[in-house]
């Protein structure tokens, strides 16, 4: 068992930095070896890319954002990339779509509103609630159930009403919206603060879902009711330009943390990479000519050539298809993926000479060459560019750089 002194020592010796105030995420009760990855969140470029986003979603009337910080703050850690997200003035409420992940945000110290896009039990509510985690509620018993936790705990609920303007995926169907948000205004029981939906990512359609969603707000107030701030946009409308969309807030994600969502929003904006995806070199070797690497051989040698194999695989999300042309930096130079990436192992060819050791630092994923950046790396390896942050192992150990 390794307690807090006995961490900090460790991750001192395997070169994570630590920064005051900013909390470190729980570990597991088990030892840590410097050999194990790791992950470097870059602070700096959370802060640059929140003042990027709020700039491309309204000009010089720069939009307040809504962090979406669902699925383990799109492999950051949750935290870690909360307490991070929420000094940061462009964002006025964070999001995400499990209790779980809402509870974590709170118990990592977020102090900003926290909205979670997803149902609660009533169990659930009872314990949300009172931490001001503002709900999102869609199903036609809302009212009903809301009015029963408003009861039990003596106080309104706070609400963003979620509402389907054509994903068919979660929401009230905006078609059956408005007497559902009379019954939820009447009850008492709630203050609704917002209202929004999520977008197809279709920019024409995407504007009829903004049109609808102002409709129903515009309806609502007809009768003496406001539903608030409206938000839709995801970083797909923010970096596509789709101003229609932008409403009263944005709400991104993959942007926030230096990812684009395509080729074509590479032109809107200069977006950086908020982590460093980095390993250590656990062996050396010199190969003869003729000898294969790794799994079935997929890779021989056609001289005498030396390999590194480093501690990380495709178990820590770095992707099996990295083989396909993608290169790790180390002391400088890169150096191409070679044979198989297994679980917890990748070699990559250092050519004739012996260009590394045993415990050398090597970059597979980060800002410091093109080669490396998240979506480069995505297109090289044949994933998603939501595959190289969501897939990043929950156990890698996450250090925080760049905070001041």
């Amino acid at each position: 068992m390794l307690n807090r002194r006995g961490f900090l020592a460790t991750a001192a010796a395997a070169g994570l930095p630590h920064v005051a105030g900013v909390p470190r995420p729980k570990l597991a009760e088990a030892p840590i070896s410097i050999f194990d990855p790791w992950l470097e969140i870059d602070a700096s470029a959370l802060a640059y890319n929140a003042s990027a986003v709020a700039r491309l979603g309204g000009g010089s009337n720069a939009r307040p954002i809504i962090a979406v910080a669902k699925n383990n703050a799109y492999g950051l850690g949750l935290e870690v990339a909360g307490p991070l997200l929420d000094r940061l003035p462009e964002v006025r409420m964070l999001a995400v779509v499990r209790p779980s992940e809402a509870l974590a945000l709170r118990n990592a110290g977020v102090k900003k509103p926290v909205l979670l896009m997803g149902p609660a039990s009533e169990d659930e509510l009872l314990e949300l609630v009172p931490l001001d985690v503002v709900q999102s509620p869609y199903r036609a018993a809302a009212p009903a159930i809301l009015g029963k936790v408003a009861e039990r705990l003596q106080r309104p609920v706070r609400i963003h009403l979620y509402v389907d303007t054509g994903m068919h995926r979660m929401g009230i169907p905006v078609g059956q919206a408005l007497p559902w948000v009379e019954a939820l205004a009447k009850s008492g029981a709630v203050r609704i603060e917002g209202a929004f939906t999520e977008l197809v990512e279709d920019p024409e359609f995407d504007r009829q879902q903004a049109a609808r969603l102002r409709a129903l707000k515009a309806d609502a107030a007809a009768r003496g009711i406001d539903i608030g701030t409206l938000h839709a946009a995801s970083s797909d409308a923010v970096m596509h330009g789709t101003s229609e969309t932008f409403l009263d807030a944005v709400r991104p994600g993959l942007a926030l943390y230096g990812g684009y969502v395509s080729e074509r929003a590479l032109q809107r904006g200069e977006l950086r990479p908020s982590y460093r995806l980095k390993a250590r070199v656990l062996r050396v070797d010199r190969l003869e000519a003729g000898e294969g690497v790794s799994y079935h051989r997929r890779w021989t040698t056609d001289k005498p050539i030396w390999t590194a194999t480093l501690g990380v695989g495709h178990v820590d999300g770095y992707p099996s298809g990295a083989v396909k042309g993608c290169e790790v930096l180390i002391r400088g130079k890169l150096f191409p993926v070679v044979g198989t990436v297994s679980a917890s192992h990748t070699v990559v060819a250092l050519g004739a000479e012996e260009s590394a050791q045993v415990g050398d630092e090597a970059t597979l994923v980060g800002p410091d060459r093109p080669a490396l950046h998240p979506n480069e790396v995505a297109r090289r390896a044949g994933w998603s560019e939501y595959n190289m942050f969501m897939h990043l192992g929950a156990s890698l150990r996450r250090g925080v750089i760049n905070a001041q």
